[in-house]
């Protein structure tokens, strides 16, 4: 299914903001929050993994009911998750779209990656001790 991508910071993120690649952030970044109804649509219960595609990539997140959200839109938390899937174009302003972003979502059981697996896989290289 489709849908619109909106993305921001949660209160529950700024509480892990010190240690980006520690478990609290990286849990926090990998939520994505769906309207319950649009979760029914998917056959996809709250906790199980989803797999979130853009025209600029694709990340497993793990699923959210959220009764705030409108039908068809979905938010994600900025972090290494949310911008596997946001465009870099910033159309000269040096800030990318965050909040317009069409996404495609299906159940999936693959596995959420931490930051540092996805930074790895993007040809970085993990910190010593991480």
């Amino acid at each position: 299914m489709k849908f619109i991508l909106n993305t921001g910071r949660t209160i529950r993120q700024g509480k892990y903001i010190e240690n980006k690649l520690g478990q609290g952030y990286a849990e926090e970044t990998s939520l994505c929050y769906i309207h319950p109804l649009d979760l029914l649509d998917l056959g996809v219960e709250e906790g199980e993994n989803v797999l979130v595609k853009s025209a600029v990539g694709e990340v497993v997140l793990k699923a959210m009911s959220d009764e705030g959200l409108p039908f068809g839109m979905v938010f994600v938390s900025y972090g290494i998750h949310c911008n596997s899937i946001i465009s870099p174009c910033t159309h000269g302003t040096g800030m990318p779209d965050f909040k317009i972003h069409e996404v495609e979502i299906c159940y999936t059981s693959e596995q959420r990656k931490t930051p540092s697996e996805i930074l790895e896989q993007l040809g970085g290289v993990r910190y010593a001790g991480n």
